[in-house]
């Protein structure tokens, strides 16, 4: 698909209730982490990327991930595989994209404000999210 036929769009994940001193970052197409950051008291982490969506949608990007012909994501790397040796924790997070309504994805072509996802950063047993974290919430920012 050419890239005349697709649109830029500003997502951002915001991880809320992280697991405090956890390193987290984004998943860069060649695996590495990208933005690490962790939280100090207990605040929210915020990653803001831009992809492309083509019709279908279609989603494309640095940050994306694919299974199967539909299911697109992304990864939220976590403590050693986010670049920290020394923590317990080596994880992942798979967020989905592909589950963006057209509307949504469709407002944020207009406004230019990002499409949040939030997810929840601390499991049941206290340990940070790993696995597919179904959003919290899903919205378009105030920009």
């Amino acid at each position: 698909m050419a890239k005349a036929d697709q649109t830029e769009i500003k997502l951002r994940i915001i991880v809320e209730q992280p697991v405090i001193g956890v390193l987290h970052s984004l998943q860069a197409k060649d695996e590495s982490p990208l933005d690490p950051k962790y939280s100090r008291k207990g605040e929210l982490l915020v990653f803001d990327f831009t992809v492309r969506v083509g019709p279908g949608p279609r989603f494309f990007g640095d940050q994306v991930r694919r299974e199967g012909p539909v299911r697109r994501f992304v990864h939220l790397r976590v403590g050693q595989l986010a670049g920290d040796p020394s923590s317990p924790w080596s994880r992942r997070i798979k967020i989905d994209i592909h589950d963006i309504g057209e509307d949504l994805l469709a407002h944020a072509a207009r406004s230019g404000g990002p499409i949040e996802t939030t997810i929840i950063g601390t499991a049941e047993d206290g340990a940070p999210t790993c696995g597919t974290a179904r959003p919290a919430a899903r919205r378009i920012a105030e920009r």
